[in-house]
């Protein structure tokens, strides 16, 4: 079969041009697989972050809300156990501690840094993909 077909000229010639769009589809699935590739990698790491940042936050202030409720919940004890108001006054004056402030601002710096460098590879991403079609 493949003798007859070599024989002719004009199959010959449509064979190859066959093979060469094969090839050139071939190609361009392969170039969009990579760049379909690259932005996903690209959204995990984004999501990773805002993620990573989600729960940091939402376990800090769980632990406010715990540290509140017991607060408030030993005020109510000390009420119901008739002693001195002062006490109650000294608990609602301690406020936040030092540690707790500075692990606010670590946590804050920290999403900061996370969000920054998530923005560097987006701008990244996007600046090849412009170069890219820019070439082609």
């Amino acid at each position: 079969m493949e003798l007859l077909e070599t024989q002719d000229p004009e199959k010959r010639r449509l064979i190859e041009m066959s093979d060469r769009h094969k090839k050139e589809i071939e190609k361009e699935v392969k170039a969009i697989s990579e760049k379909t590739e690259k932005a996903l990698k690209n959204a995990l790491v984004i999501g990773g972050a805002l993620a990573l940042t989600y729960f940091t936050v939402s376990q800090l202030t769980k632990r406010k809300k715990k540290k509140a409720k017991a607060a408030k919940a030993k005020e109510a004890e000390i009420v119901a156990n008739g002693r001195e108001s002062e006490e109650v006054e000294v608990i609602d004056s301690i406020g936040p501690s030092l540690i707790s402030q500075i692990g606010d601002r670590v946590i804050s710096q920290g999403t900061y840094i996370l969000l920054d460098l998530a923005k560097d590879m987006l701008v990244d991403y996007l600046e090849s993909r412009k170069k890219k079609d820019e070439n082609s």
